[in-house]
């Protein structure tokens, strides 16, 4: 199953129809998010519902912040609310498995054949986070040189399934967003568990074109797209740190 985030169809042409969005009182089916005191719905017809006030409110702010027409791309939490609430409650296996699949070629397994200098960057950034990985998860995988597949052992992966399974829906569901941002779940789960921030974990995924830039250079186009994954770190952090 591949991960993606719900994006309602012609969303971007719905005229806003609110004045006034807030985060609704915690109850038995969570937190509510209110548009005008009436709780919003997700494109499956569910309440729009969290798991903490503290993530409706933050959800409650991008409907507040939108303005004549709702533009569901500039709405990251509400969009991987969607998702969560609409899909991963009733895929759990398939969405933890789509994790595992993702550590099977983990970015920070993969190190430079060269420049010197690059491999050692990699050494001093990625090697903390592995041995964290190793030490704290009970997740060893296999480390390996340049571009070629190297297949990691099936208990590793089968470690990774089991700790994405661990996690409830909303935080299994940021975890699946994360992995295919950043190349690695690794960085994910470090990330989920508050061992990284969105912003160094999207800078250690990032790692060796960040050291081409610094030799070649960014052009615009590159710049702008590295900003927009950026943006949805950050948002990642924030989803993670309000559940």
């Amino acid at each position: 199953m591949a991960f993606t985030r719900a994006k309602p169809e012609n969303a971007e042409k719905i005229r806003r129809f609110w004045k006034e969005a807030a985060a609704g009182p915690e109850g038995e089916g969570g937190c509510p998010v209110l548009l005008d005191g009436r709780a919003a719905k997700t494109p499956g017809g569910a309440p729009l519902a969290l798991p903490s006030r503290a993530l409706a409110a933050l959800i409650a702010q991008e409907w507040a912040a939108q303005g004549e027409h709702l533009e569901i791309a500039s709405m990251p939490l509400t969009r991987l609310a969607f998702t969560v609430i609409d899909h991963v409650s009733a895929q759990r296996g398939a969405v933890a498995a789509e994790v595992a699949r993702y550590a099977g070629s983990d970015l920070l397994c993969y190190f430079a054949d060269g420049p010197e200098a690059l491999l050692k960057r990699q050494v001093e950034q990625w090697g903390p986070v592995l041995e964290w990985a190793d030490c704290d998860l009970g997740l060893s995988l296999v480390r390996a040189t340049g571009i070629i597949h190297t297949p990691q052992p099936a208990e590793a992966l089968a470690r990774v399934e089991a700790l994405a399974l661990a996690l409830d829906d909303f935080a299994l569901g940021g975890v699946a967003w994360a992995t295919p941002l950043f190349g690695s779940a690794i960085l994910a789960l470090a990330l989920q568990r508050g061992r990284l921030s969105g912003e160094t974990a999207f800078d250690l995924s990032r790692l060796d074109e960040a050291f081409q830039e610094e030799r070649w250079g960014v052009d615009a186009e590159a710049a702008e797209r590295t900003a927009n994954l950026r943006r949805d770190a950050l948002a990642l952090d924030a989803w993670f740190g309000a559940l």
